[in-house]
């Protein structure tokens, strides 16, 4: 049965939209002869209407679409699938290859095609909707386009992976749905993928395939020649599944949307362990009838009803000794739930157990689990041998109750997060491919594996950043500027007089004017480099390039021209005994205000800080990665379209990673640029403080916490206010406040 195709409002129309650009001026054109066939009169009546006629068919020219492949892309509002063009297959078409087992991302997957993009993200193009027919007319699928494969393409073009231009995909999806290998005849179908105008042996192509092969013996993968293309399926084994190349998906439960089931604290329940499977292997179920027998209530071994009639109603049921059940609710009566192979090494039923929150007992050898490439199934389920069954109650029961309650927690959210409904499916096998392309940008194992108030409220420190960095290497001072250039190079030359001073990058954020001559910048004895950046943005000063060489970073702003090269160094030192820390000049501090029920953003000088602004801060490198890369929500975002709270973001970041506090530098209190005006000065700009208590309520939000700790503390050289001579002070020359 075809479903209509539902189109979301990503999809973009039919026949593209003019430019602005050539729309206006058209219009503008359109006008002119209007106005000068009614200021001229008859007589050059003639004349413009051949003008006028031009100007049509030119214009007809802009808005007719300049290829059927361009035009004709997945928008999803227009028609249903029987709407769609009809393709015949010719008997002699080519079929593809079998399908390689040996391909691999740098064998069979062109990575160039997905290029580099400020997103992270792969573009993926979706064909247009095509009914493909044999010779004589008869479907190459008795189900045309499933519910199923329907709301997963239209969840891509929903998403930020999609897009509309073919030539810049880097990955292909037919709307050929092989969701279910029973509804297809396969030869046609390989023929119709080799049809595709850009399958190129199936190269960046992807396949989903819930329920691979069939009778007699269901392979354990698509059994459609699909040549080089990647396979996201729902039965692989192990010597079906190319590593690292395909994805294992889970096969979608319907009930999943049929059946509403309220989320169930995790505890003791009434069942120890249930099994409800109706088609299982003899074999397997004259044992868990012995297990039942030697257990008794603690199991409860539930099969097909025999005395209810075919339907809906009996597949919501299950039966024992002539008590009926009702399915899936009762999954949620029990601690352990088991999961067996049927004639598929995929069941629908591991769906229906994780949503009840039981936590799935798995025993189908050789079966890959869905999205094991990135989840942790230890955490909320238990895979034992088939050939280990008989042992199975002696091995749950040695599961501690704590632990069993974290995976029953665990199976529920690994429900919600990646089986609950085909979108789902589909993005979660787009983000685990996405990830392999760009691995600098991937999720992290806490991103895939820990619920969200897990994520941004448990402290994570980075153990393998070092206790006390070496001194040899120094620092990279990043300078972001944008056209001071005065004060720039007082900065410049002021930082280049520190001892550990490694390299000097200035991060360039003006596009509208070029930096200075080589010759005029300062001379100094480190490499100085000018990087240019496309758009002026704050969190280009935390992006991490590859220029910099070193674990530490300071980052200063181009009119932070106060600080002494002692009071810079001194800073380094203390740095390097406290490398997971932002280590600052300027401190500040947040408060909660009770009358008005949020926090605040103070600058005032107070005994207490909680952050310590980047615009003169050390830190180490580290947090560029995950400024850029990790950031969560939309933070980067927010901060980049305010320009604004770059700091405060920062401060946010480390003190969540590493549950510490920053720490404040020399007593040094004033920070101001004498020759900046309020034109210059971001800082000074009213709304400025305003929109500073607003990004602290909106990280807090993003974070669900508030990680800044709140501190009496400063670090000074240890001599800095005694008496002694100067030459006998390490740092003679630090500021007074």
């Amino acid at each position: 049965m075809c479903a209509s195709v539902k189109y979301g409002s990503r999809g973009p129309a039919l026949i593209p939209r003019m430019k602005t650009k050539y729309r206006i001026y058209y219009i503008t054109l359109f006008s002119v002869v209007l106005l000068g066939l009614i200021a001229t009169g008859i007589y050059y009546i003639t004349l413009f209407s051949v003008v006028l006629l031009g100007l049509i068919a030119t214009g007809m020219f802009q808005f007719w679409p300049h290829s059927i492949e361009s035009s004709a892309e997945w928008s999803l509002d227009r028609r249903s699938v029987h709407d769609a063009p009809l393709v015949r297959i010719p008997m002699s078409s080519p079929i593809p290859e079998r399908g390689d087992l040996s391909c691999r991302m740098h064998t069979c997957f062109d990575v160039y095609r997905c290029g580099y993009n400020p997103k992270n993200k792969i573009k993926v193009y979706i064909y247009p909707l095509q009914r493909f027919v044999d010779e004589v007319g008869v479907p190459i699928s008795s189900t045309g386009l499933s519910r199923e494969y329907n709301d997963l393409l239209s969840a891509i073009s929903d998403s930020d992976f999609y897009t509309d231009d073919v030539s810049r995909a880097c990955l292909f999806i037919p709307s050929i749905d092989v969701l279910n290998q029973n509804s297809l005849r396969i030869r046609e179908t390989a023929q119709a993928l080799a049809m595709l105008p850009r399958w190129d042996k199936g190269m960046n192509h992807l396949l989903f395939n819930m329920l691979p092969g069939g009778p007699p013996d269901y392979n354990t993968a698509l059994d459609v020649p699909r040549d080089r293309a990647l396979l996201a399926g729902g039965g692989f084994s192990t010597w079906t599944y190319r590593q690292g190349y395909d994805v294992s998906i889970p096969v979608y439960s319907p009930l999943s949307v049929e059946v509403d089931l309220p989320e169930r604290q995790p505890g003791p329940r009434r069942y120890f362990i249930l099994s409800s499977q109706t088609a299982i292997h003899r074999e397997y179920r004259v044992e868990l009838e012995r297990l039942k027998e030697e257990n008794g209530e603690a199991l409860l071994l539930l099969d097909k009803c025999s005395n209810l009639s075919q339907g809906l109603a009996s597949v919501r049921k299950r039966c024992y000794k002539g008590q009926v059940y009702d399915y899936p609710q009762i999954l949620q009566e029990s601690s352990f739930c088991v999961v067996l192979r049927g004639a598929r090494l995929g069941q629908a039923t591991l769906s229906d157990v994780l949503q009840a929150g039981c936590v799935p007992v798995i025993m189908a050898d050789s079966y890959i689990l869905p999205f094991s490439e990135v989840l942790d199934w230890k955490r909320a389920s238990v895979v034992i041998p088939e050939e280990k069954l008989p042992e199975m109650y002696t091995i749950l029961k040695s599961i501690p109750h704590r632990q069993v309650e974290e995976m029953q927690r665990q199976a529920r959210w690994f429900w919600e997060a990646y089986f609950s409904s085909m979108k789902a499916i589909g993005m979660t096998t787009l983000q685990i491919i996405n990830d392999r392309i760009y691995p600098y940008a991937a999720l992290t194992y806490e991103e895939w594996n820990n619920p969200p108030v897990v994520k941004w409220t448990s402290v994570n420190s980075p153990l393998f950043l070092p206790l006390i960095p070496p001194r040899s290497p120094g620092f990279t001072a990043v300078v972001l500027t944008y056209d001071r250039i005065e004060s720039l190079f007082r900065v410049i030359t002021e930082i280049s007089k520190v001892p550990s001073l490694a390299k000097l990058l200035v991060v360039w954020n003006n596009q509208n004017k070029s930096p200075p001559e080589e010759s005029l910048w300062p001379k100094v004895a480190v490499p100085l480099k000018v990087l240019r950046t496309k758009e002026n943005k704050l969190s280009n000063r935390f992006f991490p390039f590859d220029e910099i060489e070193t674990e530490a970073v300071l980052a200063i702003d181009d009119d932070i021209i106060m600080l002494t090269s002692d009071e810079l160094q001194f800073g380094y030192e203390v740095w390097r005994e406290f490398p997971d820390r932002l280590v600052g000049y300027p401190g500040r501090l947040h408060l909660w205000d009770h009358e008005m029920g949020k926090w605040k953003y103070e600058s005032e000088w107070t005994n207490e800080v909680s952050m310590v602004l980047t615009g003169a801060a050390f830190y180490h490198k580290y947090f560029n990665y995950l400024y850029t890369y990790k950031m969560p929500g939309d933070i980067k975002n927010w901060v980049d379209a305010h320009m604004n709270c770059e700091d405060i973001a920062m401060n946010f970041l480390v003190a969540n990673i590493t549950g510490k506090a920053p720490i404040k530098v020399t007593p040094r209190k004033k920070f101001k640029c004498p020759e900046c005006t309020a034109i210059d000065g971001l800082s000074l700009d009213q709304t400025h403080m305003v929109e500073r208590s607003e990004c602290i309520n909106k990280f807090a939000s993003v974070f669900a916490t508030m990680p800044l700790k709140v501190v009496e503390h400063r670090a000074d050289p240890v001599l800095y206010k005694d008496d002694f001579p100067e030459k006998l002070k390490s740092f003679p020359n630090i500021g007074s406040l």
